[in-house]
Formats: C-alpha cells, sequence, structure tokens
C-alpha cells in the first residue's frame, strides 16, 4: 500500500535506496543505444497520478502507444536525468525546475533497440504543459496506485515486427498500457517491494484454451 500523498517523496526515496533496481527487457536482452523517460509523479491532494503521454501516429516507432516522456540520448546530456528532463521538456513542454528526481531506475531493453534508464521524479500540480503534435497526440494523468498493483496486469501474447513474443498490459481508464511502459512500471513496483502477481495468459492447454496463471 502506498502512502499518503505528503509522505510519497520520502518513502519513494527510501524504498529506492534500499531496492535492487530491477532490470528488465521487451524481446531483446542486448540493446546499443541509450535513451531515457520520466515518470512524473504528480502530487495531487486527493492521491498521486503519473503523467503519461500517446505518441503521434505518424511515428516510426511505437505509434499510437501510451509512454512516458523522454527519449535518446544526445551528445549534450550529462547523464541519464539530463537525457529524460530535456527530451520531456521538448515533448510536453514542462518545466522541469517543477521535477524534483528521486531516482534511476534499472535499464529497460525495448524492442526497437533502446536501452532506457526510467528517472523517478515528482511534482506538484499546477504545471503547464505544451505538447508537441509532432511527437505526442495526447498527454494524461492516470492513478498511481493503480499502475503499480501488479495484480491488475495480464501477460499476454504479442507479433510485432515478425517477433512472437509475451508482453504485460493494464486497461484502465479506457487507456491500455503495455510494452516497455508496462514492464517499467511492474519493475518500479518490485523495486518499491509492493506486493500483486500479474495474470499469465500465455499458457495454453493442449486444446488451446488459455489458462490464467500467476506470473512473477
Amino acid at each position: 500500500m502506498l502512502p499518503d500523498v505528503a509522505q510519497l517523496p520520502h518513502w519513494l526515496s527510501q524504498q529506492l535506496a534500499n531496492s535492487s533496481r530491477i532490470s528488465g527487457y521487451d524481446y531483446q536482452h542486448q540493446s546499443s543505444r541509450t535513451a531515457a523517460v520520466l515518470i512524473p509523479i504528480v502530487l495531487h491532494p486527493d492521491g498521486a497520478t503519473v503523467l503519461l503521454t500517446v505518441r503521434a501516429e505518424h511515428l516510426s516507432q511505437h505509434a499510437g502507444q501510451i509512454s512516458f516522456p523522454g527519449g535518446a540520448t544526445e551528445a549534450g546530456d550529462q547523464d541519464a536525468v539530463a537525457t529524460a528532463l530535456r527530451e520531456t521538456a521538448e515533448e510536453i513542454g514542462l518545466d522541469c525546475d517543477r521535477v524534483q528526481i528521486v531516482a534511476c531506475l534499472g535499464e529497460y531493453h525495448t524492442i526497437s533497440g533502446y536501452c532506457v534508464t526510467p528517472v523517478v521524479g515528482v511534482l506538484q500540480p499546477g504545471f503547464s504543459i505544451c505538447p508537441d503534435p509532432n511527437e505526442v497526440s495526447d498527454v494524461f494523468e492516470l492513478p498511481l496506485s493503480v499502475l503499480l498493483n501488479r495484480s491488475l496486469y495480464e501477460k499476454r501474447w504479442v507479433s510485432r515486427k515478425g517477433v512472437r513474443g509475451a508482453t504485460h498490459f493494464l486497461e484502465v481508464n479506457q487507456r491500455v498500457v503495455w510494452g516497455a511502459t508496462a514492464g517499467i512500471l511492474l519493475n518500479f513496483a518490485l523495486d518499491l517491494m509492493l506486493d500483486g502477481i500479474p495474470k499469465d495468459m500465455t499458457i495454453e492447454t493442449a486444446n488451446g484454451q488459455h489458462v490464467s496463471s500467476s506470473s512473477p
């Protein structure tokens, strides 16, 4: 269970300081290109949320998918935090001086060949954004408590770029979070030592029926 909003930044910092920073992957185990994303946690008095984006439909990679703001490392970036903040400012126009950085999570390797470092940050409500339509088609928030509830996720088969593999899905408020974004959130929950086991919908019986099972 998450603490109240007033205690959340300190609790996040303490939990992550003691965690093992779990790494993950989405089909690929090795990625040569580096990137970083920001997990922007908004500290609303009635409950924390996470600010998410929908990638523009014309993009060559992950078009139309829900994602964290972020992108590829550039030569002038000092570290993953600098990458995440710069990309967030470019994509959604968020003044990153408002973001209090908590910690970096373990790396996540994506099907598009990136080694992504998730950066956890918190910010107070009342900020303004100006999304770049060339990058994102929508910006919205979902409850942090839901996104970190591992028991609400399902592991399903998907086929992308001719590769069949399993990934996790979470359906909430008519939104579908899946792929690397879901994987990063699941690892985040593990780093915070939160309980919950996703349902494994990839197990099939001999007659082709799917059987729900627990999946770590």
